[in-house]
């Protein structure tokens, strides 16, 4: 299998994010030349200025600098926090690129997309550098969330004079090195969406905000620096480590990324251990799309109880949810489900005609803290009479998990359950779990009872994500619902 998925009319190529270029230097003072382990992403970095001159002085063009990208592919589309864009307005952002036997040169930057609720955006470099002699290379991203304790290193460049930048200076490569502490949702503007955000123990500077995050082996970027992002007990959360730091770092997990680039057409590139092609297996029914990037959703702040959300969806031929269907659920929860969901992307269906058609169950469980052990964990849910439009495959009973919350950080279980033309459960692969919590969910899942999905040929086939989202913190955590039934909606 190839490091990357290639866009067909049906499979959106997957490109890493990252952005471009390393240090600028002077003619007098050249550059170190990286490492062979470390030129990806110092190549793949780029400073994102304004220019002021109309003509270079001899320190080359006097420029404004805002922050970091980098380079996902060789057709010259980069990453970048979009707040950095929003401090230039209306204007044109520029890039500054190095060559190897000439001062370096600014490109323009065209915006090509922005999603300024998760703060990522989508640029295109004009020319592609690529085809030119620039010294340019592009990351890769990782799908997967790297676990608590994984090293990760942050790569930016700023200005050697940070008052008075020209193109020519030299520029100070920044590659703050430290490990995952946490993870947490925030809302980066008020009123906006919830972002999932990487916590790393080192702080960031000024100018890092849109430089990648990596994994120092692969290179491969797990994020994009944010550095809006403040919290009060920062300093408490990196001293728990006991590891040397100067703060607490955030980064936008590389799934709302990868949200944009699909959304967008744009191809990218995965770790091939990461290809969930690959993962699925030769026994994968070559009709479903699989996932491929998901994300889970946080309690309600005001919420003291637990809740559900069930969904039904049809999965786009670009491997987006569209046509998302409320089955049940508190409007709180829904409103938490649905804007994580609507970041979701998936491989599509190798039949485009297929695709069209193809629906999915979603199944979000938010558990309630302090419910006794002998309370009943049981769901019913009702069909309506008569329906036979396409549907989904959906729960008609559920048994809910007794879990036990086993880090601080807010764990993320998400299975993909198989669900055959007669209802029954046929196999469960486990998408996401990070603290462990599916040796205990899985066996559960087999007391659920389904109502097969209906497609135009009638009762068929199909996938159920289910989500759990335990409170951490607590111990024990049991997962809690209206004892209620609910109608499923048309």
């Amino acid at each position: 299998m190839p490091h990357s998925f290639h866009a067909t009319p049906r499979l959106v190529t997957v490109a890493l994010l990252a952005c471009f270029l390393t240090a600028l230097t002077p003619a007098t003072n050249p550059p170190s030349r990286p490492t062979p382990e470390d030129s990806d992403v110092s190549f793949a970095i780029c400073p994102i200025v304004y220019p002021l001159d109309q003509e270079p002085s001899e320190r080359g063009f006097h420029y404004l600098f805002y922050g970091n990208g980098f380079f996902i592919n060789r057709d010259g589309y980069l990453l970048t926090a979009a707040h950095v864009l929003s401090q230039l307005g209306d204007v044109q952002p520029y890039i500054v690129l190095r060559l190897p036997m000439a001062p370096p040169r600014m490109l323009q930057a065209d915006v090509v997309a922005v999603d300024r609720e998760h703060d990522v955006a989508l640029l295109r470099a004009t020319p592609n550098p690529f085809e030119g002699k620039y010294q340019v290379r592009f990351l890769r991203l990782a799908i997967g969330r790297p676990a608590l304790t994984q090293a990760v290193l942050a790569a930016a460049l700023r200005p050697s004079r940070l008052k008075d930048p020209h193109s020519w200076d030299a520029f100070n490569e920044d590659r703050p090195s430290g490990e995952v502490i946490d993870y947490e949702f925030s809302q980066l503007d008020k009123g906006a969406a919830d972002t999932r955000l990487l916590l790393f123990n080192h702080g960031v500077l000024l100018g890092d905000s849109g430089a990648p995050v990596v994994l120092p082996g692969s290179q491969a970027a797990v994020g994009l620096v944010e550095g809006r992002w403040l919290r009060p007990d920062a300093a408490s959360l990196a001293a728990a480590t006991d590891q040397p730091n100067s703060g607490v770092g955030a980064a936008i997990l590389i799934h709302y990324a990868i949200d944009l680039l699909q959304r967008n057409g744009v191809s990218w590139h995965s770790l091939e251990e990461q290809n969930p092609v690959a993962a699925a297996g030769a026994n994968a029914d070559p009709t479903d799309p699989l996932p491929l990037s998901l994300i889970s959703a946080t309690h309600p702040p005001l919420a003291l109880e637990g809740g559900e959300v069930v969904l039904d969806a049809r999965v786009d031929p670009t491997g987006q949810l569209a046509d998302i269907k409320t089955v049940a659920g508190p409007t709180a929860f829904v409103d938490k489900v649905l804007s994580a969901v609507h970041t979701w992307s998936f491989v599509p269906s190798p039949s485009q005609d297929h695709a069209k058609e193809t629906r999915i169950g979603i199944v979000f469980q938010f558990a309630s803290p302090g419910v006794l052990p002998n309370q009943s964990p049981i769901r019913h849910y009702q069909m309506p009479s008569g329906d036979t439009s396409p549907r989904a495959a959906l729960p008609v009973l559920a048994v809910e998990p007794q879990l036990f919350a086993k880090s601080h950080s807010q764990p993320t279980l998400i299975l993909a359950a198989r669900i055959s033309g007669a209802g029954e459960l046929t196999s469960v692969q486990t998408v996401e779990d990070s603290d462990q919590l599916a040796s205990t969910v899985v066996p559960i899942l087999h007391q659920w009872q389904f109502a097969p999905a209906v497609c135009a040929e009638g009762k068929c086939d199909s996938t159920v994500l289910i989500v759990i989202v335990p409170r951490y913190g607590v111990t024990p955590v049991h997962m809690q619902s209206d004892p209620r039934s609910h109608v499923l909606s048309q």
